[in-house]
C-alpha cells in the first residue's frame, strides 16, 4: 500500500486585515508600496485611475501619502485583488462609498391651515366639557 501525501491547499490570505499602518503623518511611496506588497509603479498608476488618491509632493518631488491615502490604497487593493472588481468598477464603488447617504425626505403632504387645527382642539375641549359638566335630567 502506498500512501500519497498532498500538501494542504493554500487559501488566499486577506492581507489587508493584517496590515498595521504605522502612526506617522506622511509615508513615502516606497513605504506604502512595501506595506501593500506592491511595486511603486502600481501605486503611481492607481493615482491616474482613482481621483481620490492624490498624494502631496515634497519639495524634491517625492510622493508623500497621508494616512487616509494609505487606507484608500489598501481599499483599492482589496477591491481589485480580493473582490475581483475591474478598475472602472472599483472606481465606481469608491465613488458610491464616499457619497453620504441621502436622508429620506417625507412625503409632501399639504400642511393643514392653522385654523383647522384650532377647530379640532376646540371640538375636543367641548367634548371634554360635556363629559365633565353635570347632566340635566
Amino acid at each position: 500500500m502506498s500512501l500519497s501525501m498532498t500538501a494542504p491547499k493554500k487559501t488566499r490570505a486577506k492581507k489587508h486585515e493584517e496590515l498595521v499602518i504605522p502612526d506617522k503623518l506622511y509615508f513615502r511611496i516606497g513605504e506604502v508600496a512595501k506595506l501593500l506588497a506592491l511595486p511603486a509603479y502600481v501605486l503611481r498608476f492607481w493615482e491616474t485611475e482613482f481621483p481620490q488618491l492624490k498624494p502631496t509632493k515634497s519639495n524634491t518631488g517625492q510622493r508623500m501619502y497621508r494616512r487616509r491615502e494609505v487606507e484608500l490604497a489598501i481599499r483599492v487593493k482589496k477591491l481589485l485583488y480580493e473582490e475581483g472588481f475591474t478598475i472602472a468598477g472599483a472606481r465606481e464603488r469608491l465613488k458610491a462609498e464616499s457619497k453620504p447617504a441621502k436622508a429620506q425626505s417625507g412625503l409632501p403632504f399639504p400642511k393643514p391651515a392653522p385654523t383647522a387645527g384650532l377647530r379640532e382642539v376646540k371640538r375636543g375641549l367641548t367634548e371634554i366639557l360635556g363629559i365633565l359638566s353635570p347632566r340635566k335630567r
